[in-house]
């Protein structure tokens, strides 16, 4: 029977390459003979396809409700599996982006912990980061993708909210790796992912519901 794999999330302001990272680690990890099961958040469930085609309409306590359900159900029906299975599984997004997006659109801290107070916490964190000046570059070439993007303010908030979820995560015993991906290639950025990857059993993390921590 294979051993459990690892369960890494990348996490980080629009903008500032979780995608391409993600597919760049899928590559490196690869590489060096990790199987690897990439997946992301929202899912495409018949729950994730609702939160993303509705996610215009519908905000705050509700749609963070939503965004909790759905990654419950990931980790039962497709996070669990694959780690027991032996796969490293890499998430486009996990819990970081819900300690961010949800306090933008107005939901207390407090109600979000308690609502991931039984939620599988990872192996290996991974905030990315850039100077927020050059992720409204990035959003405004590609135009926006969703309301936060037409706020000019919003990359310098999402900026310090992730600051103070990756201190959150590390509360609750979570390691947590912070990149700036503003001077680094993708491939540079991913072998430093791959370089902190714990080589040690997934264990059982405290809730994040138990930490002190504060947002900004």
């Amino acid at each position: 029977m294979p051993g459990r794999g690892r369960f890494i999330t990348l996490d980080g302001p629009s903008g500032v390459g979780k995608s391409t990272t993600v597919r760049s680690l899928h590559d490196e990890l690869t590489a060096r003979g990790v199987p690897v099961h990439r997946t992301v958040e929202p899912t495409t469930s018949d729950l994730g396809r609702f939160i993303s085609a509705h996610f215009g309409q519908i905000r705050g306590h509700a749609l963070a409700c939503l965004v909790a359900a759905d990654r419950y159900e990931h980790v039962e029906h497709e996070i669990r599996p694959r780690l027991n299975a032996g796969d490293t599984v890499i998430s486009d997004r996990y819990l970081a982006s819900t300690l961010v997006m949800q306090q933008l659109d107005g939901v207390p801290l407090k109600f979000l912990l308690d609502l991931s107070a039984n939620v599988l916490m990872p192996e290996l964190a991974v905030i990315l980061t850039a100077d927020p000046a050059l992720i409204a570059e990035r959003i405004a070439a590609r135009g926006p993708r969703n309301r936060f993007h037409r706020d000019p303010t919003a990359p310098g908030r999402e900026v310090l909210l992730y600051e103070a979820a990756a201190r959150t995560l590390m509360t609750a015993r979570v390691k947590v790796l912070v990149v700036n991906t503003g001077g680094a290639t993708p491939t540079e950025v991913a072998a430093t992912i791959a370089d902190a990857v714990p080589d040690w059993p997934i264990a059982s993390a405290a809730s994040p519901q138990s930490t002190p921590s504060q947002g900004p």
